[in-house]
């Protein structure tokens, strides 16, 4: 399909500098709920962060050895994830920790070496690299480093990420990229609360070490009919959205409502069929969801929030060309954050909004 630059990018530019001016106001993404999971029972409406903390709560009662500690926890913390908790199980089970996320991190590889299930809550992703030595050199490495002999698989960091729309350079980062890089770890991202809750509760109790990065903006925003059973859902199986024939769009937790809607729209106004696949997890990652759907479209689109130099989307393009090199038609494109910290009033212009991934889709078209 052969499309002319210059008759299809006046109406974007258009569209981009329109959305600049109203993403001041509003959200940068609608939100799509998921179908119903094929998950029989009963199912109640939760926002995600509602969703969460019935997972923890489900966590806690089937499990005797399950503890849920971090900042601000027994009161709830910051974003409610944790609302009630120590009021049902109490404060042995349910407690605060200090302002020290070191701590945390190296509290939580003590206790689940010892045999209990830790489930620790750093309060905004952006602090968790003081705990990253320890996460990265003592929990990713533990069971290596002993032959076996020992482990701190039943580990669960949680931690808030991503933009908000008013949290700067401190409250709006997304550092899933530098755990990727880590052997031994397991990092989730969840797109809405069904996914949360089902992926929280395989994490906990996962025998490897996970970090679980929770889009902040999804807490309230994301609202489902969410199975009041236990259940879990599997890490490293990527979901494909929507079935396409043109461009592959590659993204996780709120950037997928951005590449659904970027879908929705290129289909109405221009005829291009996208298929847009959430990555759920990205280590380990669905390389053969992946590689299958480009080998079909033969184009690519990676969209994540973090910045763009050795961000995530720079290993799935990587491994695209190693795996599907001759099936390519276009380079793989990726519409990421810049290469500078996270602004504040100038979040509009950082984020991969629906409408920069809209220019980028049409230029692979029209490569």
């Amino acid at each position: 399909m052969s499309l002319s630059k210059s008759s299809l990018l006046p109406n974007v530019l258009k569209n981009l500098f329109v959305s600049d001016v109203r993403i001041v106001r509003c959200s940068h993404f609608v939100y799509n709920p998921d179908p119903k999971p094929a998950i029989n029972g009963e199912r109640t409406k939760m926002n995600m962060f509602q969703a969460i903390n019935n997972a923890l709560d489900t966590a806690l009662k089937t499990d005797q050895k399950a503890i849920v500690f971090g900042e601000d926890v027994g009161f709830g913390g910051v974003f409610r994830c944790t609302l009630d908790l120590q009021k049902k199980y109490g404060k042995s089970r349910v407690f605060n920790t200090p302002l020290c996320e070191q701590g945390i991190a190296g509290f939580g590889i003590g206790a689940a070496a010892a045999g209990s299930t830790a489930i620790a809550e750093i309060q905004f992703a952006d602090y968790i690299f003081p705990a990253f030595d320890q996460l990265v050199n003592e929990a990713a490495k533990y069971r290596y480093r002993s032959g076996d002999q020992f482990d701190c698989g039943k580990l669960t960091i949680r931690a808030p990420c991503g933009a908000v729309g008013h949290g700067g350079l401190y409250h709006s980062q997304s550092p899933e990229a530098y755990f990727a890089h880590t052997p031994g770890l397991k990092v989730v991202i969840p797109r809405g609360p069904i996914k949360a809750k089902g992926l929280l509760l395989s994490c906990i109790r996962d025998p490897d070490p996970c970090l679980v990065f929770e889009p902040k903006a999804l807490y309230r925003a994301a609202v489902e009919e969410v199975p009041v059973a236990d259940y879990q859902l599997p890490l490293g199986k990527a979901d494909i959205l929507k079935e396409g024939k043109d461009i592959t769009m590659i993204g996780w937790g709120t950037q997928v409502h951005v590449l659904s809607e970027t879908a929705e729209i290129l289909e109405k106004e221009y005829k291009i069929s996208c298929e847009v696949i959430d990555l759920v997890s990205i280590l380990p990652w669905d390389q053969d969801t992946v590689c299958r759907s480009v080998c079909k479209t033969g184009r690519v689109l990676v969209a994540h929030e973090a910045p763009l130099t050795s961000g995530f989307g720079a290993e799935i393009a990587a491994t695209i060309q190693d795996h599907c090199f001759l099936n390519l038609e276009a380079p793989v494109a990726r519409v990421t954050g810049p290469d500078t910290p996270f602004p504040h009033v100038f979040e509009p212009f950082y984020l991969p909004t629906k409408w920069r991934c809209i220019e980028t889709a049409l230029k692979l078209m029209d490569y």
